[in-house]
């Protein structure tokens, strides 16, 4: 019996591979189904994202259920084995277990850290349970792995820091006003990444948003959208007066706001903060405002600044996280050494309790004036004493299970014991 890992994901697979044999949610319960026509293949679960598509299984065949996979694969999406063949990778036992612990953990994303992979991991475990394609085992291994997950999460910053231009945004604005709730936005042109700030902003409890365009009629679609309110063009330099957050993304040729311009708001705010994001590219604003007391302005290459040194000190706690996993990955792949000396300890248990009860029926035939409380004792006692007599050679068993020789020692304990074959 083996765990294993077959699968590629985007270190191994261009994107035009994996979106070929990406399995959508709604047809894994049949795939599902459809592995567990092999025979080799007895437990099961599939994992397919943007980034990856792997099975996670338990066999008894690593090579048979190796090739069985490749071939639903293949028949699957029309594709020949060598088409993708190269791309795939196989783990098995300790190296299968770590790589399912880094996945959960979100060791292995693209963006090590964020947080969709884990929601994806949950959702096809449960798939797979509903289809009855676990088992003891694979339960074990999986929700080891959410616990895995959440450790990392909590005891490690690895999903603390911002790693998006947006995000990176939202970040700087909450280390200038703390928290943002009621606070006010006000866009300037209607590109992308402003539409995408502006989102993460209400999420952070923003209050109202301003649209300025020079096309009104996109100003107000914008505004709809999130429940604020469109101004002409002309008069954004009076509305910014009222906003907190002034985020700039038009796509004019040349500046539009000068130092001058917010000397003129920083005056009218009475010097209350404003956090400015010029997005644009040329930049909107003359770099010069910064200067000005209380006006905080950061361009895209402030921002991206801000995501790399992020990005390194996720490095730095995923480097943590790697710690945290080895020793999970120890204690899993021990307890699942540990399994196979179950039987031989169970039947030792049994052997020495047979032993017990029979002597016991004996003394108590030749001590009829016992009472109840009298056999109850000894019979407790003698419970203790074979407990006590059998809890080294147990314990030392099941260490000696996750080491390379362990089944001597199963085999030694056996015949010891006399205890027959499986």
């Amino acid at each position: 019996m083996e765990i294993i890992v077959l699968g590629l994901s985007h270190k191994t697979a261009p994107i035009e591979l994996r979106e070929k044999l990406h399995i959508p949610e709604s047809e894994l319960p049949e795939v599902l189904e459809e592995l567990g026509g092999c025979g080799q293949i007895l437990e099961r679960m599939i994992l397919s994202t943007c980034n990856r598509v792997e099975a996670y299984a338990v066999v008894d065949d690593v090579e048979g259920a190796r090739r069985f996979l490749v071939e639903c694969l293949a028949e699957r999406h029309k594709l020949l084995p060598q088409a993708f063949e190269s791309s795939l990778y196989l783990l098995t036992a300790d190296q299968a277990i770590r790589h399912i612990f880094r996945v959960a953990s979100s060791l292995d994303a693209m963006v090590v850290g964020e947080s969709q992979i884990l929601g994806q991991v949950k959702a096809a475990y449960a798939i797979a349970i509903e289809q009855d394609a676990t088992g003891s085992i694979l339960n074990a291994l999986m929700d080891r792995a959410l616990r895995v997950a959440k450790r990392v999460r909590t005891e490690t910053g690895i999903a603390t820091s911002a790693v998006s231009v947006s995000t990176a945004a939202i970040e700087l604005a909450k280390k200038i006003f703390g928290a943002l709730t009621g606070r006010t936005v006000m866009l300037i042109g209607a590109g992308k990444m402003s539409e995408l700030s502006a989102k993460h902003l209400l999420a952070d409890g923003v209050g109202t948003v301003i649209v300025a365009n020079r096309n009104f009629d996109r100003a107000v679609e914008l505004a709809e959208r999130w429940g604020g309110r469109a101004v002409p063009y002309d008069h954004a330099k009076l509305e910014m007066v009222g906003a907190d957050i002034i985020i700039s993304s038009t796509g004019a040729p040349h500046q539009i706001l000068s130092k001058a311009d917010f000397q003129e708001i920083a005056l009218q705010r009475r010097n209350r903060p404003i956090f400015v994001i010029d997005i644009a590219v040329p930049r909107d604003i003359d770099p010069a405002a910064n200067e000005i007391d209380n006006v905080y302005l950061y361009d895209l290459d402030d921002l991206q600044g801000v995501v790399q040194a992020n990005l390194r000190e996720r490095q730095r706690e995923a480097d943590v996280a790697e710690g945290l996993i080895d020793r999970e990955v120890r204690q899993f792949a021990e307890w699942l050494a540990s399994l196979h000396v179950v039987p031989t300890i169970v039947a030792m248990r049994k052997k020495v309790e047979s032993i017990r009860e029979e002597e016991l029926q004996k003394i108590f035939s030749k001590l009829q004036d016992l009472t109840p409380e009298e056999r109850h004792a000894i019979s407790l006692m003698t419970s203790s004493i074979v407990n006590k007599i059998l809890h080294e050679p147990t314990t030392e068993l099941k260490r000696q299970s996750a080491l390379k020789e362990g089944h001597l020692y199963v085999d030694v304990l056996r015949r010891l014991f006399g205890i027959g074959d499986e």
